[in-house]
């Protein structure tokens, strides 16, 4: 995890449901009354585009003037207004009306009081705002200010999508700086076309990690012990270099032990596959073990053995090294998974997806789950993360994820919606489903006595006690499980930690790295000293 349809609540209908039978006149009338007009923006494509464009357009509107860029923020979900529509073939030089009504967050534009706004329009051209946000390859329009706007009261405001989102320079500068440091001695880029994944999707569909080498590799001709990292979700391969060159700064500095690092990304358009054998993504735990692995085993120095092969990860990263080393315990000699997405869905951030009549949305006494923290402060509720979502788009984002991850195939080919997105509602048979294959604890419990020799004292897991998705929950409830089987797992709970600030050990914002890298080390060279080959 690591960040994310308009209609009447479950507990409001319940409430006007009551209210009919009790001669609630009023109430009855005021729902018969005509609503308000809606509300509409124009938004032209410029005439200067050479060819007609398509996508998810996207209205954002805030109140304030002055920005360069109107967008959401995710730690303040209900900010920024946001309303979306789908178009086909703009030419250039046409334009489009929006009702920014019928799909919008956290309600419809015409709610809205008057005042003073400001409004930017996005083309999403390929569909994956909610995972990465804005691309080189969107059209925006200017930041335009609406001064005194009343929705409805005014012409509808016109904007022109006439140019691509600029990349930050100073972030592009710094990344292209970092980039140059990854020679040929340091890091590679390994792409690997797995036979599994391009039968399963009809396409050449490659593996993608890079390779990050210990500083005496070169000239050292021995083989070192190999982890196999996965990034969170809203990573990708770039962001996996800049976490695999930190991790190299700190052997180079003689804070981690020298191991080959395989920094691997775990993206995708339907968010992370998190290197699962999912029947929507395909069979990607598949194509790591049996495919990827094998091959680079061939072209590096790896120990390639049970006892030198480890996973580690953050957050949906987490989650899938904790399921790699679950599945596959005698590829894998230990994961160290931080902050791991929920592992007993017992605790699905909170919500017990097993309970009668689940809500993802609501608590049987009809309080929101929250979904989001910060200091004991909920940020954000369960509802509005997924309602935000769907306006952004339904690809790529996290709900959306996990139903691509875990859920089985419905009739139409997708995914099978583990909840209702307009009531909450858990689908209990979709979750049986879950159940029997990505709850972690329940699958451990369940083939404990096949798995169980290899898997002991196998499984590490750090979380905050103050993770900001509510992660610490189902990390005590798989802790208990694991207890009671005797696994010999290790769970370290960090107090007052949140999701992003977990690896800091003093002023050291990536201490806890070094922590980990101890751990691997001892399980691959008990009783050997690794300081003195610095």
């Amino acid at each position: 995890m690591q960040f994310e349809s308009v209609s009447e609540s479950r507990l409001s209908f319940v409430v006007c449901f009551i209210a009919a039978f009790v001669g609630c006149a009023p109430l009855l009338q005021a729902q018969t009354e005509p609503a308000a007009p809606h509300t509409f923006f124009r938004v032209k494509a410029a005439e200067t585009l050479t060819a007609p464009v398509s996508g998810r357009l996207l209205l954002f509107l805030k109140p304030g003037s002055g920005d360069k860029e109107v967008s959401i923020d995710e730690f303040h979900p209900t900010a920024t207004y946001v309303a979306a529509q789908e178009i086909h073939d703009l030419e250039p030089g046409e334009e489009v009306e929006v009702n920014a009504d019928q799909l919008a967050f956290p309600k419809a534009f015409s709610e809205l009081n008057g005042g003073l706004y400001e409004v930017q329009a996005v083309l999403d051209t390929d569909h994956n705002y909610n995972y990465a946000g804005r691309a080189p390859e969107d059209w925006i329009s200017n930041v335009m200010a609406l001064a005194g706007w009343k929705p409805g009261s005014t012409a509808e405001p016109e904007l022109v999508l006439d140019h691509h989102p600029e990349e930050d320079a100073q972030r592009k500068a710094a990344y292209e700086k970092l980039k140059g440091t990854a020679t040929a001695d340091v890091a590679r880029l390994e792409e690997f076309e797995s036979p599994a994944l391009t039968r399963f999707w009809g396409r050449p569909t490659k593996v993608r990690a890079w390779v990050i080498l210990p500083p005496d590799y070169v000239k050292s001709g021995g083989k070192y012990p190999t982890v196999y990292w996965t990034h969170g979700f809203g990573g990708e391969i770039d962001s996996a270099l800049v976490s695999g060159l930190r991790i190299y700064e700190r052997m180079k500095a003689g804070k981690m032990p020298p191991m080959i690092w395989v920094m691997l990304d775990e993206s995708c358009p339907q968010g992370t596959h998190e290197f699962a054998d999912s029947v929507n993504d395909g069979p990607w735990g598949t194509a790591l073990t049996a495919e990827f692995i094998p091959w680079l085993e061939k072209k590096y120095r790896m120990d390639a053995r049970r006892d030198g092969r480890f996973v580690q990860g953050h957050s949906s990263g987490g989650w899938a090294s904790l399921q790699l080393e679950v599945n596959y315990p005698k590829v894998f000699g230990g994961t160290w998974s931080t902050s791991p997405d929920p592992s007993d869905f017992h605790d699905f951030t909170g919500i017990d997806l097993y309970a009668d009549h689940a809500n993802v949305y609501h608590r049987p006494d009809g309080s929101a789950y929250p979904i989001m923290r910060d200091k004991g402060q909920v940020l954000a509720t369960a509802e509005q993360f997924t309602r935000l979502e769907q306006v952004l788009g339904p690809y790529g984002g996290q709900m959306t994820s996990f139903d691509w991850v875990f859920s089985p195939k419905s009739v139409s080919g997708a995914p099978e919606a583990m909840f209702d997105r307009v009531t909450g509602d858990v689908d209990p048979k979709v979750v049986a489903y879950w159940q029997e294959h990505w709850d972690l604890a329940h699958v451990v419990s369940t083939h404990w006595a096949d798995r169980g020799a290899d898997l002991k004292g196998r499984i590490h897991v750090y979380v905050g006690t103050a993770d900001t998705f509510y992660l610490d929950g189902a990390a005590h409830k798989f802790d208990a499980v694991l207890k009671g089987l005797g696994a010999d797992a290790h769970f370290t709970y960090i107090p007052d930690r949140t999701h992003f600030d977990l690896y800091g050990v003093g002023d050291d914002r990536q201490g806890l790295f070094d922590e980990i890298g101890q751990q691997m080390w001892d399980v691959a060279r008990p009783g050997k000293s690794w300081k003195n080959r610095q």
